[in-house]
């Protein structure tokens, strides 16, 4: 058999498999078809991957790239070069711009785009570094009807519903938008994503409303609503949670992840599920960057690399319903990130200010997207 392209001895980690060896990877038909010994003896292209670590496609989970539509969106393209394959836009878009968002940004993109559609009528409209307008404050912009049509007719790009609660994104309106989105998800058989930052509404209240298979993001996030409590252990509401099926997404962003919080929670076993970014116009130059620049901070912090990695592969696939995704199965999507981890002195820094000296760094090498090599980096000298 013959293949297209072939991913020649990489370390190749593949949680969904319990891979994690040197091996090839093959490509053929914009589809994964083989993980092994010398197949590159059969392929019409060879890219040499020694040294390297070669994964399934990285998912960002948590991302705004509704790029030019809104004000926190930035260039997708930027964050594929970055090593991810599939980018997850968390409701930068509601039902009232959700088609521009589909024909002006996702179906041209050459990465793939899939989206939460916000239950606020025209999603995250006023976040810059001038206008902050938490969209779910004004109960007005509530649209559930109109989210719940624009949901089924458009299941193919999407991932389920979005609410944002908290002080700074629904004000005083505490618990009803999420009680809302609620309704939306219900009607149309789809997960939600739900935002938290300070209350109202509290940890306790929201993760009473989650079902499994819904997510959490800002999962590690300092106080207020921080998910540990005050002797060093993990909330009981997080805990049940977890217990009913209920997804831990980081979602870094600019003010969502603490060094502090995520120490507690990973020295009491309380690992996320998973790893994104939160990345949009105000956090991309720092605190948060990218995919790469979070999953580094977990590396430093003790979190084993196969479990960083199935946080930004096996996990987020699942959480999205697409098992196409984050895997080398054969038939797989015929997606690839290759890295490098750099040893090193490296600067990190959360988003209450406090730094990290770490030792570690994973930088991206090339992007394999459909079975082709879309993007290969310059080795740095």
């Amino acid at each position: 058999m013959s293949f297209d392209l072939v991913l020649r001895d990489g370390h190749v980690i593949d949680p969904s498999q319990s891979i994690n060896r040197v091996a090839d990877v093959a490509f053929s038909g914009g589809k994964i078809v083989a993980v092994g010994d010398h197949l590159s003896e059969n392929a019409r292209t060879v890219h040499d991957a020694r040294g390297k670590i070669v994964t399934p496609g990285l998912i960002d989970l948590h991302t705004h790239v509704y790029w030019g539509g809104t004000s926190l969106g930035v260039d997708p393209l930027v964050l594929a070069r970055g090593g991810c394959t599939t980018l997850v836009d968390t409701g930068s878009a509601g039902p009232g711009n959700y088609p521009g968002f589909l024909e002006h940004v996702i179906k041209p993109s050459p990465v793939r785009i899939i989206a939460y559609l916000n239950v606020s009528f025209a999603g995250i409209y006023g976040f810059s570094k001038r206008v902050m307008v938490g969209e779910s404050g004004d109960l007005r912009l509530m649209a559930p009807i109109d989210a719940a049509e624009v949901a089924d007719a458009n299941r193919d790009t999407l991932a389920g519903i979005k609410v944002r609660v908290g002080f700074h994104a629904s004000g005083n309106s505490g618990i009803v938008p999420l009680d809302i989105g609620r309704q939306v998800a219900d009607r149309v058989n789809m997960p939600m994503m739900v935002h938290i930052d300070h209350p109202p509404p509290t940890l306790p209240e929201v993760l009473g409303r989650l079902r499994e298979g819904d997510v959490l993001t800002h999962c590690f996030r300092p106080f207020p609503n921080t998910p540990v409590t005050s002797d060093g252990k993990v909330h009981p509401a997080v805990l049940d949670a977890r217990q009913r099926g209920v997804i831990f997404d980081i979602g870094h962003g600019m003010g969502s992840f603490s060094f502090q919080t995520a120490r507690v929670m990973l020295d009491n076993g309380f690992l996320p599920d998973c790893i994104s970014s939160d990345v949009h116009a105000l956090c991309i130059d720092g605190p948060a960057f990218d995919l790469l620049t979070t999953l580094s901070k977990f590396l430093c912090l003790g979190m084993p690399l196969t479990e960083v990695i199935k946080a930004a592969t096996e996990n987020p696939a699942r959480a999205l319903g697409r098992p196409e995704l984050g895997t080398f199965r054969h038939g797989s999507a015929g997606d690839a990130s290759i890295l490098e981890l750099q040893d090193g002195t490296f600067d990190y820094v959360d988003s209450v200010g406090e730094h990290l000296s770490g030792t570690m760094r994973l930088a991206a090498r090339g992007v394999v997207i459909n079975g082709q090599m879309w993007h290969e980096a310059q080795e740095e000298i």
